[in-house]
């Protein structure tokens, strides 16, 4: 179970874009934290995409 976030710290979601327009079965998920403060808009990192077997960028899901 997921720790309770304290403060303006919470979990988000990053998913890959790259894997949904290529059409492959699967998705590249990771969870992180990040301060809401600091940053109120979408998270975008580059992370590595195992199905991909490469570099994509994941953004922040809902």
């Amino acid at each position: 179970m997921a720790k309770k976030a304290k403060g303006n710290r919470v979990q988000v979601i990053l998913e890959c874009t790259e894997i949904k327009a290529s059409g492959l079965p699967g998705t590249s998920r990771y969870i992180t934290t990040k301060n809401r403060k600091n940053t109120p808009e979408r998270l975008e990192l580059k992370k590595y995409n195992p199905i991909l077997k490469r570099m994509t960028v994941h953004k922040e899901i809902k």
